[in-house]
């Protein structure tokens, strides 16, 4: 098992990230929720039980504050690789942020394969991933294309998925793999899943704030 660069961790060490659950296929009632990297808790809100897992300790410190006034509501540190709870223990598991910080394959599967683990027969995994073009439509939105240096950083990302920010610019987010939808579902599978859908969240408009309105 890699460990996870430490511009991972300084990255969301200064970011504070909310986050959309799309909530259209959890059951109504208190379901077991494990919450993996994206250590916000916002089920919780609902009714249901959460443990919460993050590699950042501000994202834990965070959760376990939140924790003190939400009930049903636990968060420690662990790797998403390796999360220390039992065997089909949960009714769902969010992977809302790990998979897309994994930028070997066999990190991601393994990622993949514990919450598998995890999660009853039956039940629901939700993993979110970056689109491969996503550092070509901020760039063109944000103008950060005209710059050598992170035209670079596109022509690598199009080419492998793998985004570098090895200037540290605050603005061009951190070591990450950025997937082409195809390649998501197939890791899904791979990893033994069963893949209901691939639904695409954020398009160009998202850089386009013009569109708004409409």
């Amino acid at each position: 098992m890699t460990e996870l660069p430490h511009e991972i961790v300084e990255h969301y060490r200064s970011t504070d990230e909310g986050q959309e659950i799309v909530r259209r296929h959890l059951p109504d009632g208190p379901q077991r929720v494990l919450d993996i990297g994206k250590a916000t808790g916002v089920l919780a809100a609902d009714g249901h039980q959460v443990t919460l897992f993050d590699i950042v300790p501000e994202h834990v410190a965070a959760a376990r504050r939140l924790a003190g006034r939400t009930p049903g509501m636990t968060a420690s540190l662990a790797d998403a690789r390796s999360l220390p709870v039992p065997d089909r223990s949960f009714d769902a598991a969010l992977r809302l942020g790990p998979l897309y910080h994994l930028t070997d394959r066999a990190d991601r599967l393994t990622a993949l394969r514990e919450a598998r683990r995890a999660v009853r027969d039956g039940g629901w995994i939700f993993v979110a991933a970056i689109s491969r073009f996503a550092s070509l439509f901020d760039g063109l939105a944000r103008g950060f294309l005209f710059d050598p240096e992170f035209r670079r950083i596109v022509r690598t990302d199009l080419a492998s998925g793998r985004h570098r920010n090895e200037g540290d610019h605050s603005q061009w987010f951190t070591t990450s793999y950025f997937h082409h939808p195809d390649e998501l579902r197939q890791e899904c599978l791979d990893a033994g899943l069963s893949v209901l859908d691939v639904v695409g969240v954020e398009g160009l408009a998202g850089w386009l704030p013009q569109l708004a309105g409409r």
